[in-house]
């Protein structure tokens, strides 16, 4: 694309309003218009284009996260055949910190980093495709990860709580968080109640919450192991009492609320048919949070570009006269992809052999471990690109 033929408009977006620049291939301001974050306003925008676009240029917006507060807008100019691109916050922010001391922060400023980005990455920036089925699996991921970090949140306070109760309390089960660990401290908050209680009769009670896990040695271990820490009745045990049994219960929640979504997780990727979890160490959930951050995977030209994408490109440093070249990765992209294909990644270097001897022949090679993974991730990315195209199962002879 000729980048002289075009205009670009930059938008940053906000929950109520959006603020526009509009920019020629010169870097020169045509004009800026901030409007309200509905339907009915957006025509408002269109217009202000048109007046600034005197050449009747194509014009070209620009929408820093597309799938976020500006995903109304992104689908209407769509809807009028007009051309977005995606434009990732972490390539506007840079764009605008290399004004140098001329750098200010404001929706104006924010607005025309974004159509700077657009003007210069234009060839590299993927196309914006807010598609329903990728965007509402975005929604169950952001929702599971919130859940997963409030779950985490609860958990340590539960240990706050439980090391004063039973200070051995960590040898009671492996995980204080599992199901039978959570009706225990929800039936036992404190060692009072355990007053009187046999080894058989607490042996009946887990029995059917564990499905028949608990054995009669671990009901032994638990109650030896809290009539040991000979833990004096501390004043106002009530009271804590009541705090660990309101934490048991917000984790209950979450734990139901984390089996809904991880269902509907399920039920989404089946209905999208993909492949993803071919790939050995790729499970459901790590498939559907790059599903959902990669959308189409049609936005995107190549394997490089979902690589650039993911922030995993290398970058190539100098050191001046001496000529010394290293590569560090740019992270410049999508900070949840590239997380997500880490952690797939680092499965992979163990549970994948083609990708494991990838991750060995770097290891020979005197790659640090991290530098090791980080090859294995950039492979596994032109893996998961080639998968998502051709909508096939995944074939290690294709890959070696």
């Amino acid at each position: 694309m000729v980048k002289e033929n075009f205009i670009y408009v930059g938008i940053d977006l906000h929950k109520e309003t959006h603020t526009a620049v509009m920019i020629d291939c010169y870097n020169q301001k045509l004009g800026e218009i901030t409007f309200p974050n509905r339907p009915a306003d957006f025509p408002k925008l269109v217009t202000k284009v048109k007046k600034c676009n005197t050449d009747a240029k194509e014009v070209v917006y620009g929408l820093e996260n597309a799938y976020g507060y500006g995903r109304p807008l992104a689908v209407w100019l769509i809807d009028k055949g007009y051309f977005v691109k995606d434009v990732n916050t972490a390539i506007s922010h840079r764009q605008a910190k290399h004004r140098g001391a001329m750098y200010r922060k404001s929706d104006s400023d924010d607005a025309e980093a974004i159509a700077l980005a657009t003007l210069n990455m234009l060839d590299k920036l993927p196309d914006a495709c807010p598609n329903d089925a990728y965007w509402s699996l975005g929604q169950l991921v952001h929702r599971r990860d919130n859940i997963m970090k409030q779950r985490t949140r609860l958990v340590n306070q539960l240990h706050e709580q439980l090391c004063i109760a039973y200070p051995s309390y960590k040898s009671f089960f492996n995980d204080i968080s599992r199901p039978t660990a959570l009706y225990f401290w929800e039936h036992y908050p404190s060692r009072k109640y355990l007053r009187g209680k046999s080894v058989e009769d607490l042996r009946k009670e887990l029995v059917p919450v564990s499905h028949n896990r608990c054995s009669t040695k671990n009901c032994e271990k638990i109650l030896d192991a809290a009539a040991s820490d000979k833990v004096k009745n501390n004043a106002y045990q009530d009271a804590r009492d009541m705090v660990t049994l309101s934490i048991v219960s917000d984790l209950q929640h979450y734990d139901s609320q984390l089996a809904e979504v991880d269902k509907m997780l399920e039920q989404m990727y089946k209905m999208l048919g993909c492949t993803l979890t071919t790939i050995p160490g790729v499970n459901v959930i790590t498939a559907v949070k790059i599903l959902a951050e990669i959308g189409d995977i049609n936005r995107f030209k190549s394997s490089s570009a979902l690589v650039a994408f993911a922030g995993i490109d290398p970058t190539v440093r100098q050191s001046g006269e001496f000529s010394s070249t290293h590569n560090h990765m740019s992270k410049r992209g999508s900070p949840y992809l590239r997380h997500a294909i880490f952690l797939a990644a680092t499965t992979c270097s163990f549970h994948n052999s083609p990708l494991n001897a990838y991750y060995k022949k770097k290891r020979e090679q005197g790659k640090h471990h991290l530098t090791a993974t980080g090859a294995v991730a950039r492979k596994l990315t032109t893996v998961i690109y080639a998968v998502l195209r051709d909508g096939k199962p995944y074939e290690p002879k294709s890959f070696c």
